[in-house]
Parts: structure tokens; C-alpha cells; sequence
């Protein structure tokens, strides 16, 4: 699909690099610039096959390396020839660094005129925030998900996944840079792209900022239908297992309270003490049975009722495995490896997992190769430690 798409990354941690993994599954040539001294934290994080981690080879699967130290003159000459045949530079450092090591958006726009350039930052390119350090939970914090997104008294809750950084820096970055690349195939124009975890984050609140800004309706904790204001929440059963209960529409919640004998509550309302009052029916009913009891009761009803899995048994699930979300990826050593797959389903396109991210710097020697360096100056500049493989 994107097949004569090249992608220069230069990002670190988690935004970029899954941007980037994302469009190599779509076919993309990603080449992934990585730092030879600089400590990358998901390199770290375990477990670990092979002396390698997983979540590394994972996020860089069917990319290509080169290690480079941009702190070098020779390193940032590399890194501007390179953008004469690149589409794409993806970029997560704060706000003025590239400008820095002298290759920002304007430097790369005289080189390469139809480039375009995706920056993925914390609070963005502009305003008071821009140079402020932060992570996933400071940029939910600030864009006011955390506060509504816990128990009555009660602190919010810190989320098993990383919002902001995907849901917010990653797909809005993939979004901006597949509209700007349609944007050049009409005009030949690039242009930069500035996409802040924040902007998107805050973004996020689709369904509260409605009412907070027009009607000045601020959301709190357990408040609302969605947040646990309401029956729609989770139920623990007699062995500590959790149900979720989403039976919103009344033939779901007709067809539940049927089914769990609690005919009484019908119909349904949206009082607040009325909803308590179906809760805490739920609460007593759901703790009758077991965790495998419901299970099996609910398999054959279509009433909006689930159970909470772990990750391992909702890799196993025949929904997830019958959507081919768990791929098998070359891994060198191992033979294969399982990974996430891509969950964009084409009728047209069947996504090409090459391989696992390998070492930092893998492919340096036939990436300057191509570029025309010989083996002579290939191996200065690896002795100079401004290219490591």
C-alpha cells in the first residue's frame, strides 16, 4: 500500500517508533536512526529473547537501523543525505533540538522541498508548555481525562496502556502524515507536521468537552454514563473474576435483568439513586456465581456482558485469534516470534511482516554503502564512533 513510501525516524520510546512501526506494516520503507550511547528504554525493558527485548523488536519490526551520533558533524552530514531520498522524517525530540544539531524543518526543506516533516511532542511546537518535560500520565493530567477517570474519593488511576502516547502522538501522527503525503500526490507540496501528545490527548475527551464547553457541565468521577455513573461498569463474581456490563439499550438491559431474575428493576431510568439502586443489585447478583458460571451463561446471550480478561487470555480469545491479531514475525535466532498484528484490514492488502527489530545500528554498513561510502571511509567513521554497527 505504501510501497513507495520511505520514512526516516528519528523518534525514541514509544510515539514515533509505533507511528513508524505502523506505517512500515502498511508497506512503508522505515529506516530507524538510533543513538549509539544513548540510553533507549524500551532497548531495556524485559522480558528479553535473546539479549534483546521483545517490545523493542516488536516496535521495530520490518524497519531497518542505523546507529548514528548526531552530536557529530559527520553524522548530521549523513543524516542530510539521506533526506534527499526520503518522503517522511519523523522526529520526538523538544521543541529547537533539531534546529540544533542543524537539522530542522528548514534545513531539511532546502535539501528535500517536498519532505515532509512530523514532529511528535509533549505539548507541542508553540506555546508556554513547549519546552516542559513530561510522559503519558502528566499529558492525561493535563488534558483533564485523569480527573474524571477514577472512583468517587478516590485518586486517578494510572492506565495499563499508554493513551496519550498512542492513541494521542502515534495515530494522530500517522493520520497527519498520510494526509500530507495525499496533500504533495495533488500539489508536490510538504510541509511540517506538529503534533502535541497533549492537543491530542485533550482531544480525546469526544464525549465530556461537549457539555463542558457549552454548557459549562464539568465531568467529576463515577458522574456520567461512561465513567461509572451508571449500571455500565464492572462486576466482580464469587471468585474475585470481574464481568463488564455494557446493556445500555433497554432490550439489552430488559433482556439482563430478565435473565438475572431482577425484573423489578425494569424499566429503566437515569436517576441517580435509581441507577445506585440497580448497581448495587448487580453487585449482589453477580457474586452468586462464578467467573466461569457467568461464562458460560452469557456465551449464549447477546446482551452486552463480557468477561475481563488478562492480556494472555485475551491473546487466546477466537475473536482476537480469528482476526489474525497475533502474527508470527522472522525473529534470526528463535525462528519466530508472536507479535501484535496490525489491526487494519485491507480487501486489497495483506500485511508483510519481514522481521523483529534487530541491534542497534544493524544495517549502518549497507545503508552508507548506498549512499556511496566505501569501505575505507565506512570504517573511519565507525572508528570515530559516528557510526556503530
Amino acid at each position: 500500500m505504501l510501497s513507495d513510501v520511505k520514512v526516516l525516524d528519528l523518534s525514541t520510546l514509544l510515539p514515533g517508533p509505533y507511528a513508524s512501526m505502523m506505517l512500515a506494516d502498511l508497506g512503508a520503507k522505515v529506516l530507524r536512526v538510533e543513538s549509539p550511547t544513548r540510553v533507549d528504554l524500551v532497548r531495556e525493558m524485559t522480558p528479553k529473547v535473546e539479549g534483546s527485548s521483545v517490545a523493542h523488536q516488536y516496535l521495530n519490526r520490518s524497519k531497518k537501523s542505523i546507529a548514528l551520533d548526531l552530536k557529530q558533524p559527520e553524522a548530521i552530514e549523513i543524516i542530510k543525505a539521506l533526506v534527499k531520498e526520503y518522503d517522511v522524517v519523523l522526529e520526538q525530540f523538544r521543541p529547537g533540538v533539531m534546529d540544533r544539531l542543524g537539522i530542522g524543518y528548514e534545513v531539511l526543506k532546502a535539501i528535500n522541498p517536498k519532505i515532509i516533516y512530523c514532529a511528535i511532542t509533549g505539548y507541542g511546537q508553540t506555546g508556554p508548555y513547549k519546552s516542559r518535560a513530561g510522559h503519558d500520565l502528566n499529558y492525561l493530567a493535563i488534558a483533564g481525562i485523569s480527573s474524571y477517570s477514577r472512583r468517587k474519593e478516590q485518586s486517578p488511576t494510572p492506565q495499563g496502556i499508554q493513551i496519550a502516547d498512542i492513541a494521542g502522538g502515534s495515530l494522530h501522527g500517522v493520520i497527519g502524515i498520510l494526509t500530507a503525503l495525499h496533500h504533495r500526490q495533488r500539489t508536490g507540496e510538504g510541509q511540517m507536521i506538529d503534533i502535541s501528545m497533549t492537543d491530542c490527548a485533550f482531544a480525546l475527551n469526544a464525549m465530556s468537552a461537549a457539555g463542558t464547553l457549552a454548557g459549562n457541565d464539568v465531568p467529576k468521577a463515577e458522574s456520567h454514563p461512561f465513567n461509572g455513573g451508571t449500571f455500565y461498569d464492572y462486576y466482580q463474581t464469587s471468585d474475585a473474576r470481574y464481568l463488564s456490563i455494557g446493556s445500555l439499550e433497554p432490550k439489552f438491559f430488559s433482556g439482563l435483568c430478565q435473565l438475572l431474575g431482577l425484573e423489578h428493576l425494569l424499566p429503566i431510568t437515569n436517576k441517580t439513586s435509581v441507577q445506585q439502586h440497580i448497581k448495587d443489585s448487580f453487585i449482589h447478583a453477580f457474586k452468586q456465581k462464578t467467573y466461569a458460571q457467568w461464562q458460560a451463561i452469557f456465551i449464549k446471550h447477546d446482551l452486552c456482558v463480557e468477561p475481563v480478561l488478562n492480556l494472555k487470555e485475551a491473546s487466546e480469545h477466537p475473536q482476537i485469534v480469528a482476526r489474525g491479531m497475533i502474527v508470527d514475525v522472522p525473529h534470526p535466532q528463535s525462528g519466530m516470534q508472536k507479535q501484535l498484528g496490525c489491526p487494519i484490514k485491507f480487501s486489497m492488502y495483506q500485511t508483510q511482516y519481514q522481521q523483529v527489530g534487530g541491534e542497534v545500528g544493524a544495517d549502518g554498513k549497507q545503508i552508507l554503502t548506498q549512499l556511496g561510502f566505501n569501505n575505507s571511509k565506512i570504517n573511519a567513521l565507525k572508528k570515530d564512533g559516528i557510526v556503530t554497527f
